[in-house]
């Protein structure tokens, strides 16, 4: 906690925000899964939503202290969005992202996939009430931003013992039609929300060039069809990392121009 401290006095003389990963490793104890009914009923060690709530409200606390600047990593349970929600009221300068398969899936997908180790990330996959919290704290600003959380591995990896199996998704490839297919489509956000957290506020918070179509602007651009639906398998996925819950479905929304500096680098 006096390391995170003193990181966020130093960091007020660039200032730039510190990013936390929230997690207390006492508590977490080797999880493999969200504590809770489902991970009792599989068998497997949980992870009990404390073991990143404690922490958000150890770091926000400590960046009111110092009027330092904090940016939560892939948040996760309700506690956390009640916690920065809070905070944000009291003008705590704090900001926060959550990852696409926290909003889609719960750890119920564990289970109906039986035991499948694509679902298996850090931070858990919780319950369908903390998936409502964070989707209700995407739309109401609590939280800002979407982030990948891009963890690809190996097939060899992902093939070993749930229990034993490393954590992550290969998530970049599908995000953006992953969430138009399931939570813009269905209306429960807008397309404007998944803009300005792709793009316009993450490029606030950290001071990015981008984010926006204004003139003279860099012009990073993604034009996408929301129209244009893919069957996932693992020969479309460009990356080798293959440990994605979406193989073998369909997906909706893909990207088919990127410019990167104003230059073409990508066209479907």
């Amino acid at each position: 906690a006096e390391m995170m401290r003193l990181a966020m006095e130093y960091a007020k003389l660039t200032d730039r925000p510190i990013v936390s990963h929230c997690e207390d490793n006492t508590l977490a104890n080797k999880g493999s899964m969200h504590r809770g009914l489902v991970s009792a009923r599989l068998g497997l060690k949980g992870i009990p939503s404390s073991s990143e709530s404690v922490i958000v409200a150890r770091d926000i606390l400590l960046a009111e202290e110092t009027g330092g600047k904090l940016h939560l990593a892939h948040i996760s349970t309700k506690e956390s969005v009640e916690i920065i929600r809070a905070a944000k009221k009291r003008g705590v300068n704090v900001t926060a992202e959550v990852n696409p398969h926290h909003l889609i899936f719960t750890d119920e997908a564990i289970a109906e996939s039986h035991y499948d180790t694509s679902y298996k990330v850090n931070p858990p996959l919780r319950t369908e009430a903390d998936r409502e919290a964070l989707l209700q704290g995407l739309i109401d600003g609590t939280i800002d931003m979407l982030a990948t959380d891009h963890a690809p591995h190996t097939w060899e990896e992902k093939t070993k013992p749930f229990d034993e199996a490393p954590f992550g998704i290969s998530g970049l490839e599908t995000a953006l039609p992953a969430l138009w297919k399931h939570l813009v489509i269905p209306g429960k956000i807008s397309p404007e929300i998944l803009v300005k957290a792709w793009s316009t506020n993450p490029a606030k918070r950290f001071n990015l060039p981008g984010g926006t179509l204004k003139p003279k602007g860099i012009a990073d651009v993604v034009l996408f069809d929301p129209d244009h639906t893919e069957h996932i398998d693992e020969d479309w996925l460009v990356s080798k990392g293959k440990n994605t819950p979406f193989i073998d479905k369909e997906l909706q929304g893909f990207p088919v121009m990127v410019w990167v500096g104003g230059k073409l680098v990508y066209q479907r």
